[in-house]
């Protein structure tokens, strides 16, 4: 199943909670809590995929907003928004040298929130290593500009329409390569990128991920079964290249 950008909500005004999460719905993310203290996002960020915190300053406990942004950059290296009614210029100084990826003062528009979030998303992706190397082996091979297709942890995150949407590497089937573009099936859905099938496996840089002809490559979690021809996955059936057999067959021990 395709993703969405996940999130967590740290807001300590009920209503106001619920309004963000209608609006990031509405837009499209998934909002996957909301709490109102700094140790209880620090729980979340500890057990589920949190791809970005939006955080209020003013907020329960003995933490406020930018205590608790500082122990969660402890727990877990992810990108996170202050939305805060404080814009004093002390306030803004003290959030300013936890390196938030935006300071959005309340009231602000949907659009801005939607806009500050896939600019974080942006700027931290390309921070990450793997999608430094990535970037550079495509230069070597293409001189190209990654900025259609993104990678972060077990993720990637493809730009449709304005938007970077995320695919995470465990839902995705199998890639098949179509000239120049390469499209990346899930099970229910087919995006397509503008990479070769070569270039989109260097992206992913993921073990899993095994090329077994010209124009497929395969997720071996994925696979169903398999003959001396074909490879099957659920039904589809993708062809065994003479050149990737050999392989393909030394992944496997017998008993």
């Amino acid at each position: 199943m395709d993703q969405n950008v996940t999130v967590l909500i740290v807001e300590d005004e009920g209503i106001v909670a619920l309004e963000l999460q209608e609006s990031l719905q509405n837009e499209g993310f998934d909002v996957v809590a909301i709490v109102d203290n700094g140790p209880e996002a620090l729980e979340v960020i500890k057990k589920e995929d949190i791809d970005i915190v939006l955080l209020d300053i003013n907020i329960k406990g003995a933490w406020d907003g930018i205590e608790t942004a500082a122990q969660l950059k402890k727990q877990k290296n992810v990108p996170f928004i202050y939305v805060t009614a404080y814009a004093d210029s002390n306030t803004f100084e003290r959030a300013k040298a936890t390196m938030p990826s935006a300071y959005l003062v309340k009231p602000f528009r949907v659009n801005d929130l939607r806009k500050a979030i896939d600019l974080a998303m942006f700027h931290f992706t390309q921070q990450q290593e793997n999608f430094q190397l990535a970037r550079e082996k495509l230069n070597k091979k293409e001189n190209a500009e990654l900025d259609g297709i993104l990678h972060f942890n077990n993720a990637i995150f493809i730009k449709q329409n304005y938007k970077y949407n995320k695919v995470g590497y465990d839902d995705i089937l199998f890639l098949k390569a179509d000239g120049n573009y390469t499209y990346i099936q899930t099970a229910n859905k087919k995006h397509i990128v503008k990479y070769s099938l070569q270039n989109v496996i260097d992206i992913f840089n993921a073990d899993n991920f095994i090329r077994v002809h010209r124009s497929f490559a395969i997720n071996m979690n994925h696979l169903t079964s398999f003959n001396e021809n074909a490879i099957f996955i659920n039904e589809e059936e993708i062809p065994i290249g003479r050149n990737y057999k050999e392989v393909f067959m030394q992944l496997f021990r017998q008993l």
